[in-house]
C-alpha cells in the first residue's frame, strides 16, 4: 500500500491515541495501572523544573488525573519497577526493558570517556574503585556523599568534581544504578542490589542487532507512523543509519508499509506504519474534549517538528531565552482540547501563598476563547491544584478568564 494516504485529522487521532492523549484522564493511578502507562509511553522524561508540577509528575497526571507524585515515588524506589537511565534525557522507564539498554550502556562508557576527556574532568578513571568501594560499606550515596576532599565548582554540570563525574560514568556504563531521588538529587547504588540478577547478567544481554530490532519495532508502534529518522530518535539508542537500515529490512519482509501522511497545511510527508494502519482503531476514536495543559516535556510534544507539522502548533522551551528576547514566557504550557493544541499558558504555583497563578494566556491564531472554553479551561487549572500542592486559582487580570491581554 505504497500510495496509502492518512488524513492529517486521522494522522493526529493516530498520534494522540499512541500518546494516549486520546481519552479522559481518569481511572487509577497506582501500581500496575500507573505503569502500564509509562509501559505504553516507554518512557517518562525527568526534569527538575518545578513551576507548577516536575515535567514527570504533568505527564502522568495529563493521562491519569488522580495521579499523584508518591505513587511513582513507590513504583521507582519500592517496587523496581522502573529504573533510571537515558533516552533523548534522563528518563525513568520500566523495569522489563533494561536488557536492551546494555548495548546504550556500552556506547556511552565509550562515547563518555572522549566527551569527558574534552570537558578537562582529569582524574575521575581513578576514582572508580574508591568510588565503588564506599558505596558497597556505606550504602546508596548522593554526589555529595562522595569526594569530600575534593574542590568543589559550581555544581553545575560543567563544574563537577571527580568523583561527581566517576558517579555518572559508573552510572552511566552500568556499574551503578540509580536508586532513586531525594528532592532531585540521584543517589547511586551497585547494580546488583538494584536489578534482578537475571536483568543485570551480561550473559543474559540481547546482542546489538537484537537491540536495534527491538529498539525500532517498538518505537514505531509508540509512534504510529514515522520517517526512519524519527524511529532512531524515538529511544535515542540506534543511529539513523541503523534505523534506515532496519526500515529497508522490515519493509522487504513485509512488516511495514510506506504510506504518505498529511500536514495541517495539506503537504504530505513520506512515512513508515505498520501495514494495518488503514484499520487501526484509533481511526474511529474522537479525542476527549477535555482540556488539559500539557508538560513542556509531555511525549507528544518532544519532537517540536513533528507537532508542528500534525497541530500546526510552534513551540520551544524559553527557559535558557533572555527574558527581553521570549516571545512568551520562561516556562510555558501547551493546552490540549480534543484534537487540537489550543493555546498556552504562563503560570506558577507560589506555595507559601496557597495558589496557582496565571500571568498569560495566549489562544493559538483562529482559536475563540469562548466562555465554554474559558470554563473548561478554569476547570482544569482547579484540578491542578491538587497536582500542584495549592488550593487557590488567580489570574494577573480578569481580562484572562475570556483570554484577553
Amino acid at each position: 500500500m505504497t500510495g496509502y494516504v492518512l488524513n492529517n485529522r486521522a494522522a493526529r487521532r493516530v498520534f494522540l491515541h499512541r500518546h494516549l492523549l486520546s481519552d479522559t484522564p481518569q481511572g487509577d493511578a497506582t501500581g500496575d495501572a500507573l505503569l502500564d502507562v509509562i509501559t505504553q509511553l516507554g518512557f517518562v522524561q525527568l526534569d527538575s523544573i518545578n513551576t507548577v508540577a516536575r515535567a514527570h509528575d504533568l505527564i502522568l497526571f495529563s493521562r491519569k488525573a488522580r495521579y499523584r507524585p508518591k505513587a511513582l515515588k513507590t513504583l521507582y524506589e519500592t517496587d523496581r519497577s522502573l529504573f533510571e537511565h537515558w533516552t533523548h534525557d534522563a528518563a525513568v522507564i520500566p523495569m522489563e526493558f533494561y536488557r536492551h539498554w546494555s548495548m546504550r550502556r556500552e556506547r556511552d562508557a565509550e562515547k563518555l570517556r572522549k566527551q569527558y576527556k574534552n570537558w578537562r574532568r582529569e582524574g575521575y578513571e581513578a576514582l572508580f574503585q574508591t568510588v565503588l568501594d564506599q558505596i558497597k560499606a556505606e550504602g546508596p550515596l548522593s554526589s555529595s556523599d562522595v569526594g569530600k576532599d575534593e574542590k568543589k565548582g559550581s555544581g553545575g554540570w560543567w563544574d563537577w568534581h571527580p568523583s561527581k563525574t566517576a558517579l555518572e560514568y559508573l552510572w552511566r556504563s552500568g556499574a551503578l544504578a540509580v536508586t532513586g531521588r531525594e528532592g532531585f538529587q540521584k543517589r547511586y547504588d551497585l547494580t546488583e542490589r538494584v536489578v534482578a540478577p537475571d536483568l543485570c547478567d551480561p550473559a543474559n544481554a540481547p546482542t546489538e542487532a537484537e537491540t536495534i530490532d527491538w529498539c525500532c519495532n517498538t518505537a514505531l508502534d509508540r509512534l504510529g507512523f514515522a520517517s526512519h529518522t524519527e524511529i532512531a530518535a524515538f529511544w535515542a539508542h540506534v543511529t539513523v543509519a541503523e534505523a534506515r537500515k532496519w526500515c529497508e529490512t522490515a519493509l522487504a519482509r513485509g512488516q511495514i508499509m510506506r504510506c504518505l501522511v498529511e500536514g495541517v497545511n495539506g503537504d504530505l510527508k513520506p512515512q513508515f506504519a505498520r501495514p494495518n494502519l488503514p484499520e487501526d482503531p484509533a481511526l474511529e476514536i474522537s479525542p476527549t474534549k477535555r482540556l488539559r495543559v500539557l508538560s513542556p516535556f509531555d511525549p507528544a510534544l518532544r519532537d517540536r517538528k513533528r507537532a508542528e507539522r500534525l497541530f500546526g502548533f510552534n513551540y520551544r522551551i524559553e527557559v535558557f531565552v533572555p527574558e527581553p528576547k521570549r516571545t512568551y514566557g520562561y516556562y510555558v504550557f501547551p493546552i490540549l482540547e480534543g484534537d487540537r493544541l489550543v493555546g498556552r499558558v504562563d503560570m506558577k504555583a507560589f506555595r507559601d501563598r496557597d495558589v496557582l497563578h496565571v500571568k498569560a494566556l495566549w489562544p493559538e491564531n483562529g482559536v475563540r476563547w469562548t466562555t465554554a472554553r474559558a470554563n473548561a479551561f478554569e476547570a482544569e487549572l482547579q484540578r491542578l491544584t491538587k497536582l500542584a500542592g495549592v488550593s487557590q486559582v488567580s489570574f494577573e487580570n480578569e481580562w484572562l478568564r475570556l483570554g484577553g491581554p
